[in-house]
Protein backbone atom coordinates (compact mmCIF):
# COMPACT_ATOMS: atom_id res chain seq x y z
CA UNK A 1 0.00 0.00 0.00
CA UNK A 2 2.92 2.20 1.16
CA UNK A 3 4.40 1.50 -2.46
CA UNK A 4 1.43 2.40 -4.14
CA UNK A 5 1.32 5.70 -2.37
CA UNK A 6 4.46 6.69 -3.30
CA UNK A 7 4.05 6.19 -7.32
CA UNK A 8 0.73 8.22 -6.83
CA UNK A 9 2.50 10.95 -5.28
CA UNK A 10 5.33 10.73 -7.65
CA UNK A 11 3.26 11.00 -10.86
CA UNK A 12 1.25 14.08 -9.33
CA UNK A 13 3.77 16.10 -9.01
CA UNK A 14 5.48 15.51 -12.31
CA UNK A 15 3.04 13.54 -14.69
CA UNK A 16 4.38 11.42 -17.57
CA UNK A 17 3.97 13.50 -20.25
CA UNK A 18 2.95 16.44 -18.44
CA UNK A 19 3.39 19.90 -20.69
CA UNK A 20 6.29 21.86 -19.35
CA UNK A 21 6.08 24.76 -17.61
CA UNK A 22 7.16 27.77 -19.09
CA UNK A 23 10.36 30.19 -18.22
CA UNK A 24 10.41 33.41 -20.07
CA UNK A 25 13.29 35.71 -20.69
CA UNK A 26 12.99 39.14 -20.82
CA UNK A 27 15.52 41.39 -22.08
CA UNK A 28 17.96 43.12 -24.47
CA UNK A 29 20.85 42.87 -26.78
CA UNK A 30 22.35 40.61 -23.82
CA UNK A 31 20.10 38.03 -23.93
CA UNK A 32 18.88 38.08 -27.65
CA UNK A 33 22.38 37.10 -28.52
CA UNK A 34 23.70 39.78 -30.55
CA UNK A 35 25.84 39.70 -32.90
CA UNK A 36 25.70 35.29 -32.52
CA UNK A 37 22.88 34.00 -33.10
CA UNK A 38 20.12 33.18 -30.79
CA UNK A 39 21.41 29.06 -30.87
CA UNK A 40 24.63 30.05 -29.72
CA UNK A 41 23.47 32.69 -27.42
CA UNK A 42 23.17 31.80 -23.12
CA UNK A 43 19.60 31.37 -23.01
CA UNK A 44 20.25 28.29 -25.65
CA UNK A 45 22.72 26.57 -23.15
CA UNK A 46 20.68 27.62 -20.46
CA UNK A 47 17.70 25.30 -22.05
CA UNK A 48 20.21 22.88 -22.43
CA UNK A 49 21.23 23.04 -18.94
CA UNK A 50 17.31 22.35 -17.41
CA UNK A 51 17.00 19.26 -19.94
CA UNK A 52 20.30 17.87 -18.95
CA UNK A 53 18.97 18.34 -15.18
CA UNK A 54 15.61 16.71 -15.74
CA UNK A 55 13.42 20.00 -15.33
CA UNK A 56 10.48 19.79 -17.14
CA UNK A 57 10.15 23.57 -18.60
CA UNK A 58 10.74 25.21 -22.20
CA UNK A 59 12.61 28.38 -22.66
CA UNK A 60 10.79 31.09 -24.07
CA UNK A 61 12.92 34.30 -25.55
CA UNK A 62 11.10 37.33 -25.41
CA UNK A 63 14.27 39.27 -25.94
CA UNK A 64 14.99 42.50 -28.56
CA UNK A 65 17.85 43.97 -28.66
CA UNK A 66 17.93 47.91 -28.14
CA UNK A 67 15.06 47.15 -25.55
CA UNK A 68 14.55 50.06 -22.86
CA UNK A 69 12.57 49.67 -19.49
CA UNK A 70 10.24 51.59 -21.01
CA UNK A 71 9.49 49.06 -24.01
CA UNK A 72 9.50 46.26 -21.84
CA UNK A 73 6.46 48.19 -19.85
CA UNK A 74 4.80 48.23 -22.84
CA UNK A 75 5.17 44.46 -23.84
CA UNK A 76 4.78 42.96 -20.89
CA UNK A 77 1.00 42.07 -20.04
CA UNK A 78 0.75 40.90 -23.68
CA UNK A 79 3.58 38.60 -22.89
CA UNK A 80 2.74 37.14 -19.18
CA UNK A 81 -1.19 36.40 -21.13
CA UNK A 82 0.27 35.03 -24.02
CA UNK A 83 2.73 32.84 -23.04
CA UNK A 84 1.50 32.18 -18.45
CA UNK A 85 5.73 31.98 -17.64
CA UNK A 86 6.10 30.30 -14.32
CA UNK A 87 9.60 32.20 -14.16
CA UNK A 88 10.15 35.53 -15.94
CA UNK A 89 14.13 36.43 -16.11
CA UNK A 90 14.19 40.12 -16.58
CA UNK A 91 17.61 41.17 -17.97
CA UNK A 92 16.74 45.12 -19.20
CA UNK A 93 17.88 48.64 -17.87
CA UNK A 94 21.22 49.26 -19.83
CA UNK A 95 20.22 50.80 -22.48
CA UNK A 96 18.54 53.23 -20.09
CA UNK A 97 21.95 53.50 -18.99
CA UNK A 98 23.86 53.73 -21.99
CA UNK A 99 21.07 56.60 -22.81
CA UNK A 100 21.30 58.52 -20.01
CA UNK A 101 18.00 58.15 -19.12
CA UNK A 102 16.54 58.72 -15.53
CA UNK A 103 17.55 55.90 -12.94
CA UNK A 104 14.30 56.90 -11.17
CA UNK A 105 12.06 56.20 -14.41
CA UNK A 106 14.19 52.85 -14.79
CA UNK A 107 13.48 51.92 -11.22
CA UNK A 108 9.97 52.52 -11.84
CA UNK A 109 9.78 50.66 -15.04
CA UNK A 110 11.37 47.26 -13.42
CA UNK A 111 9.14 47.82 -10.39
CA UNK A 112 5.93 47.77 -12.73
CA UNK A 113 7.18 44.96 -14.55
CA UNK A 114 8.15 42.77 -11.86
CA UNK A 115 4.97 43.46 -9.82
CA UNK A 116 2.38 42.71 -12.81
CA UNK A 117 4.55 39.37 -13.44
CA UNK A 118 4.62 38.26 -9.94
CA UNK A 119 0.62 39.06 -9.81
CA UNK A 120 -0.14 36.88 -13.12
CA UNK A 121 1.50 33.86 -10.95
CA UNK A 122 5.16 33.76 -11.88
CA UNK A 123 8.21 34.18 -10.20
CA UNK A 124 10.98 36.89 -11.29
CA UNK A 125 14.80 36.81 -11.14
CA UNK A 126 16.11 40.25 -11.43
CA UNK A 127 19.52 40.30 -13.39
CA UNK A 128 21.34 43.47 -12.77
CA UNK A 129 23.37 45.10 -15.38
CA UNK A 130 26.47 47.72 -15.08
CA UNK A 131 27.02 50.58 -17.60
CA UNK A 132 30.27 52.12 -18.74
CA UNK A 133 31.56 55.88 -16.85
CA UNK A 134 30.15 57.92 -19.35
CA UNK A 135 27.86 60.01 -17.03
CA UNK A 136 30.09 60.39 -14.33
CA UNK A 137 30.77 58.20 -11.03
CA UNK A 138 27.31 59.01 -9.37
CA UNK A 139 25.32 58.29 -12.19
CA UNK A 140 26.78 55.10 -12.78
CA UNK A 141 26.89 54.02 -9.08
CA UNK A 142 23.11 54.96 -8.81
CA UNK A 143 22.45 53.12 -11.89
CA UNK A 144 23.48 49.98 -11.03
CA UNK A 145 21.95 50.39 -6.83
CA UNK A 146 19.26 50.38 -8.44
CA UNK A 147 19.13 46.54 -9.25
CA UNK A 148 19.79 45.61 -5.62
CA UNK A 149 17.42 47.94 -4.32
CA UNK A 150 14.26 46.21 -6.18
CA UNK A 151 14.97 43.19 -5.28
CA UNK A 152 15.02 43.97 -1.71
CA UNK A 153 12.21 46.19 -2.03
CA UNK A 154 10.03 43.80 -4.11
CA UNK A 155 11.65 40.73 -2.27
CA UNK A 156 12.74 38.65 -5.43
CA UNK A 157 16.15 37.44 -6.14
CA UNK A 158 18.56 39.42 -8.37
CA UNK A 159 21.77 38.27 -9.90
CA UNK A 160 24.96 40.29 -9.42
CA UNK A 161 26.63 41.69 -12.94
CA UNK A 162 26.44 38.75 -14.93
CA UNK A 163 29.40 40.25 -17.29
CA UNK A 164 31.88 40.70 -13.92
CA UNK A 165 35.02 38.83 -15.44
CA UNK A 166 33.60 38.86 -18.86
CA UNK A 167 33.30 42.26 -19.55
CA UNK A 168 36.52 43.67 -19.26
CA UNK A 169 38.13 40.18 -20.81
CA UNK A 170 38.23 41.27 -24.50
CA UNK A 171 38.64 37.66 -25.37
CA UNK A 172 34.95 37.12 -24.35
CA UNK A 173 33.82 40.05 -26.19
CA UNK A 174 32.75 41.20 -28.93
CA UNK A 175 34.65 43.71 -30.93
CA UNK A 176 32.70 46.61 -30.22
CA UNK A 177 33.26 45.84 -26.18
CA UNK A 178 29.70 45.90 -25.43
CA UNK A 179 28.14 42.47 -26.06
CA UNK A 180 30.18 38.93 -25.16
CA UNK A 181 31.08 36.42 -27.86
CA UNK A 182 30.23 32.65 -28.14
CA UNK A 183 32.86 31.88 -25.72
CA UNK A 184 31.39 34.08 -22.78
CA UNK A 185 27.55 32.37 -23.29
CA UNK A 186 28.27 29.23 -21.19
CA UNK A 187 29.79 31.29 -18.28
CA UNK A 188 26.94 33.50 -18.39
CA UNK A 189 24.36 30.75 -18.37
CA UNK A 190 26.27 28.93 -15.90
CA UNK A 191 26.04 32.13 -13.62
CA UNK A 192 22.15 32.56 -14.07
CA UNK A 193 21.42 28.94 -13.46
CA UNK A 194 23.14 28.87 -10.20
CA UNK A 195 20.71 31.44 -8.89
CA UNK A 196 17.63 30.26 -10.94
CA UNK A 197 17.87 26.72 -9.44
CA UNK A 198 16.22 27.02 -6.41
CA UNK A 199 13.19 28.77 -7.90
CA UNK A 200 12.80 25.63 -10.52
CA UNK A 201 12.70 23.52 -7.37
CA UNK A 202 9.54 25.84 -6.06
CA UNK A 203 8.39 26.55 -8.90
CA UNK A 204 7.70 22.66 -10.21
Amino acid sequence: MKKILIILMVCWVNPVGASPATIVIYGDSISAAYGIGLDMGWVAYLQKKLQSEGYNYEVKNESISGETTAGGVARIDEVLATLKPTVLILELGANDGLRGLSPIIMKQNLSIIINRAKKSGAKVLLISMRIPPNYGPRYTELFYQTYPTIAETLKIPFVPFILNDIALNKKLMQGDGLHPNTQAQPLIADKIWSYLQPLLVTAQ
